[in-house]
């Protein structure tokens, strides 16, 4: 739970649970996306049970996790599993409503009557979307069982169908990159003072409680986390984050949480810190002091740069330098 993007407080108790619940997790977890599709196949209240169990699924990975929007769009391709009779409830039962045109539809259906010419072009459209959908999906099936499996890949050009996974891999520990800035103007000064950077959901300040934001999506926050993965120089949009800090660009800073430099005047220069984050443990010395995270320096992400300095980094990728006002 502390590796995902943006953790939530559910997650925080929900990672210091005991060995056997974790475990119990993983079999819950393989039993739904492995074994509950199948029921699809096995009739209708089979069908029933797999949307339920999806949707509680996603529903329990809304409440422990802020993953964005992708978990409430995977509630509802679930909903075509509950059919007419399921779903009655929530069309009203007045005269001449939907559920009672539906009614009728359903019995000249049964006793043989001709139904209108649009429940026949919406078939044909249902079943020519389904066999473009099967076509498209042959490459997609392929890559599925290739040993060199690609992600995040789109075979056709009318992108209908892909493969997508969220995280291709995921690591058992939590790394975060922090900006900070000072005013000093020697940056290898030791008497230096680094000042912080709140991004406005991923961990920075370990006093700070972890946020809930889903469905919304912070998504530089997302970048930050996965470039704490890699290294500055594949992430060269991380320096152009940190040059229009040292400019202090209203829109830069909007998306920020704080702005240490608020009412004053820029930061001079401003440096990528690489830091190992865990959560605290409840009741332990470090939440008794008001901390949810505990963290150690790995090492700098990327060196102090300044504004002057990075003019020529800009011009190389005709980017637009900042200034300041």
């Amino acid at each position: 739970f502390q590796t995902q993007p943006v953790p939530n407080p559910i997650a925080y108790f929900m990672q210091r649970s005991p060995w056997w619940f974790h475990r119990f997790e993983t079999l819950v977890n393989h039993f739904i996306e492995l074994v509950v599709p199948f029921f699809l196949f096995l009739g209708r209240q089979m069908c029933i049970v797999h949307g339920v169990l999806q949707i509680l699924f996603q529903v329990l990975l809304i409440i422990s996790g802020n993953l964005s929007f992708l978990n409430w769009l995977t509630i509802v391709p679930s909903i075509a599993c509950f059919d007419d009779t399921c779903l009655g409830f929530l069309f009203s039962s007045r005269r001449g409503g939907v559920k009672e045109r539906v009614a009728q539809m359903q019995l000249r259906e049964a006793a043989g009557e001709q139904l209108p010419l649009s429940c026949y072009v919406r078939k044909v459209v249902n079943i020519s979307f389904g066999l473009l959908i099967a076509y498209l999906s042959i490459p997609v099936v392929l890559n599925l069982l290739n040993s060199r499996q690609v992600m995040n890949t789109s075979f056709n050009p009318l992108r209908i169908v892909n493969t997508y996974g969220a995280f291709g891999s995921i690591t058992k520990e939590r790394t975060e990159v922090v900006l900070q800035g000072t005013s000093s103007l020697d940056p290898n000064d030791p008497a230096a003072v680094w000042e912080e950077y709140d991004f406005k959901c991923k961990p920075g300040d370990l006093k700070r409680r972890p946020c809930f934001i889903t469905p919304y999506h912070y998504r530089l926050d997302w970048l930050m986390w996965f470039a704490a993965f890699q290294t500055y120089e594949q992430n060269e949009w991380i320096i152009h984050l940190a040059g229009k800090l040292l400019a202090q660009e209203e829109e830069t800073l909007s998306l920020m949480a704080t702005n240490p430099f608020a009412g004053r005047a820029p930061p001079r220069w401003i440096r990528g810190e690489h830091f190992k984050y865990k959560f605290s443990r409840p009741g332990g010395k470090h939440a008794s002091e008001g901390r949810w995270w505990i963290r150690k320096r790995i090492g700098p992400y990327f060196p102090p740069v300044n504004l002057q300095g990075l003019k020529k980094f800009y011009q190389d990728r005709n980017w637009p330098y900042p200034m300041q006002d």
